[in-house]
């Protein structure tokens, strides 16, 4: 049995209202059993493509602030104290 295709979302959002809408489906028993199955199969795909784009921007973002890079102006202003 080879690999099913999915359709891929065009973008996280997208994905997620798609994931959420069979994820509500589902739990309402507004489907067969049948249905059901090809709803979960498709939900765990969208579930993988969400997570996916969530460690990339997650790495993205690590890798932004590594080194102090982005520092609040706040911390890069240096408080000198007051001379007597």
């Amino acid at each position: 049995m080879g690999k099913k295709q999915h359709n891929v979302p065009k973008t996280f959002e997208e994905g997620l209202h798609e994931l959420e809408q069979i994820l509500a489906e589902i739990e309402a028993g507004q489907v067969g059993l049948e249905q059901s199955l090809v709803k979960y199969e498709r939900g765990m795909y969208l579930l993988g493509f969400c997570r996916a784009i969530l460690g990339q921007a997650e790495k993205q973002i690590e890798e932004l602030t590594a080194g102090g890079e982005a520092t609040p102006a706040a911390e890069t202003t240096e408080t000198k104290p007051a001379e007597p």
